[in-house]
């Protein structure tokens, strides 16, 4: 068994849901710790942090990632139990295996071996690590990303261990992600019942013709690094649960995936001016989850693609697509972000796996960006 596999298989028997830490960064610590790591517990509200530095010149390279995992689900549809991983035919199941314990230990592991063979290695190695990545990751990775900035210590590079690739180990990373805006409508109608339409006002029926508009407004059309903007609506609820009353109002909730070429101000402006157009009275607030950002190709790209190329003798795609990371809380301070990890094809869902070789091959890819880097 290989030290990547053992440490896997360590963090996901820590049943770790959001934004429970259950033990795992206090694992991490210790070894860092022992790798000439100086450590410190940075913890917000009930949430665990930590941010782990070795080195005291720039340039800083972080490793960035999440103990916590999201909820594991129907028990009975798992083959096995998500927090007592196991191994079946090459392919390593639990809860985390590829979102993120798997990249943990490759990260954690590439980092020991790394100074152990350059233990006076040129600039500082980071860890920032945090437990409220898939919650609602308020008091996480952007509040430690605060105090390093108040005490001006500043990531040069930064490489994000979120699942990005596809078919293959490091087939694709992610240089970036799109915005993402959440919008919370009311629209307001007059209750009545269903056989005197005339004495009610139905916000359904109200809403329809703005949320046609919505649907099929061209927001954007990207640019050559991210797809058009996108418009979906998550929720629609109204009724009164019974069979002949009208609602008297219309609760929706929307998110726009948003490009470089919109802001959050622009989609806000056009959205009411839909609503307003169509003589809706209502109620908008939104919440802004993050901003879209951009790693143009530098050191910190080029060194992935050479080690990718190196251990898995293929080119890299470097992509935009998919959800959010923390990432979009540690590029604004400047820093280079890339999204470099295993398979996704399994994240969040029951049975969730990562293969055993492919630990080991991320383990070397990370060790491989360290020489590159900072040897």
């Amino acid at each position: 068994m290989t030290e990547t596999l053992e440490l896997a298989l360590d963090l996901i028997s820590r049943p770790s849901i959001t934004p429970e830490d259950a033990g795992c960064q206090a694992l991490m610590m210790d070894r860092l710790a022992a790798a000439g790591f100086r450590c410190e517990r940075l913890n917000f509200g009930e949430v665990e942090n930590f941010w782990a530095r070795r080195g005291e010149a720039s340039p800083l390279l972080c490793f960035a990632g999440h103990t916590d995992v999201v909820p594991p689900g129907p028990l009975g549809r798992w083959d096995s139990d998500p927090f007592q991983p196991e191994i079946r035919n090459g392919i390593l199941y639990g809860r985390g295996a590829a979102d993120m314990k798997g990249s943990l230990a490759a990260m954690q592991v590439a980092a020991e071996h790394f100074v152990r063979d350059h233990p006076n290695h040129r600039g500082s190695i980071g860890f920032l690590i945090t437990s409220d990545e898939e919650g609602i990751a308020r008091d996480g990775t952007i509040r430690v990303v605060e105090t390093l900035e108040a005490r001006r210590e500043k990531i040069d590079w930064c490489l994000v261990a979120e699942p990005s690739s596809v078919k293959a180990l490091g087939d694709v990373m992610k240089n970036g992600r799109r915005g993402s805006l959440n919008g919370f409508l009311t629209v307001k109608g007059k209750q009545g019942h269903v056989a005197y339409p005339h004495l009610a006002l139905n916000p359904l029926h109200a809403f329809a013709p703005a949320l046609v508009e919505l649907t099929t407004e061209v927001w954007d059309r990207g640019n050559a690094f991210f797809p058009p903007t996108s418009f979906q609506v998550a929720n629609l609820n109204a009724g009164t649960g019974a069979e002949n009353v009208i609602p008297g109002d219309l609760k929706a909730q929307f998110n726009f995936r948003f490009s470089t070429e919109l802001n959050e101000a622009i989609i806000q402006q056009r959205v009411t001016a839909i609503l307003d157009k169509h003589g809706l009275d209502y109620e908008l607030t939104w919440r802004l989850s993050g901003q879209p950002f951009l790693t143009q190709p530098g050191e910190l790209v080029a060194a992935a693609q050479a080690a990718i190329r190196e251990v898995m003798g293929f080119e890299t795609e470097l992509s935009t697509s998919g959800g959010t990371s923390d990432g979009r809380f540690i590029a604004p301070t400047g820093a280079q972000v890339l999204e470099l990890g295993p398979r996704n094809a399994s994240i969040h869902q029951v049975n969730e796996c990562v293969g055993v070789e492919e630990l080991d091959q991320l383990t070397e890819i990370y060790y491989r960006m360290l020489v590159k880097l900072l040897g």
